[in-house]
């Protein structure tokens, strides 16, 4: 394969950082972190940024590493053949060298900045994303399942970089949210990707149930999602009755906009809009457990 120089130029280095990083994702993750900081404190301090900026550059580290790793399967796909190293526009050494860069700069940041049980939470994230789900998925698309675990570790990066420990219900309650609302979100990007996956030779959800049933059983883990946010303020988050109404009509929207799962879709049916919107839902719910805990530490 000849590579292109689109790397020669700084723009073009930034460009292919970006894209490998899959900045968005990396971004929610790196979020996830500020909000597990930010409820772990006693306030908001620029300390806040340390875990932050260390695990988005470790999420993006191990997003490109991603790609590196699934180069031959990614050229297979319609989504994913243009990718940086899967299109030749960089080779995947170089690729290779940018994941690791990217790892690097997010460990050093954790163990200067922060602490060592943060950089072990976050070392354990990448080695369970790329050690262990991505070639998981390759067997079987129960992957998901257990590789939920990596929505669960950055929040709780950013609890004990706030000084808390692992052991504290809160967190528990947190990260066990977390960890639900990851499996749904998994399992509907596959959906909606589906066709794109079994060119690649990826196992199928389609394969071991028929349309309603992967609806029926999405809308369960959605509603699922709903119950372990109304269950947050049970494990010692959440103080006034404000946020309590807040989680109570976001898990009453989400069910609602998810309610179309159960009017038997058809073959045409897509299972992106629903995506889109329990993606909306995590970010509303970080929102509000991070704007109360802001005015009560300011009150």
């Amino acid at each position: 394969m000849i590579y292109s120089h689109s790397i020669s130029t700084l723009a073009g280095r930034v460009k292919i950082a970006v894209e490998l990083s899959k900045i968005r994702i990396s971004l929610l993750v790196a979020l996830s972190t500020f909000v597990g900081y930010l409820l772990a404190a006693d306030g908001l301090s620029f300390h806040i940024l340390v875990p932050t900026i260390g695990v988005f550059l470790l999420a993006s580290g191990s997003a490109a590493l991603n790609q590196y790793q699934e180069r031959e399967f990614d050229r297979l796909m319609d989504r994913t053949r243009g990718r940086p190293v899967a299109s030749g526009r960089i080779s995947p050494a170089e690729g290779l060298f940018i994941a690791l860069s990217f790892m690097l700069a997010g460990a050093l940041i954790l163990l200067r900045g922060a602490n060592l049980a943060a950089l072990g939470l976050g070392l354990l994230n990448v080695l369970w994303y790329n050690g262990f789900y991505t070639p998981l998925k390759r067997k079987t698309p129960f992957a998901v399942v257990p590789g939920s675990v990596i929505g669960a570790i950055p929040p709780a990066i950013g609890w004990v970089s706030g000084g808390r420990s692992l052991a504290d219900p809160q967190i528990l309650g947190l990260a066990f949210f977390f960890f639900i609302w990851q499996v749904p979100h998994f399992w509907l990007l596959l959906l909606s990707f589906g066709d794109d996956y079994r060119k690649a030779g990826f196992p199928s959800l389609t394969e071991k149930f028929s349309l309603p049933q992967l609806a029926r059983i999405t809308f369960a883990w959605i509603i699922a999602t709903a119950m372990a946010c109304l269950l947050i303020p049970l494990f010692g988050l959440g103080e006034t009755i404000i946020l309590y109404l807040v989680l109570a009509l976001s898990a009453i929207w989400l069910a609602w906009k998810s309610r179309k799962l159960l009017q038997h879709p058809g073959n045409n049916f897509s299972f992106r809009p629903v995506f889109h919107t329990i993606n909306i839902y995590i970010l509303v719910i970080m929102f509000s457990l991070s704007v109360e805990k802001l005015i009560l530490s300011y009150r």
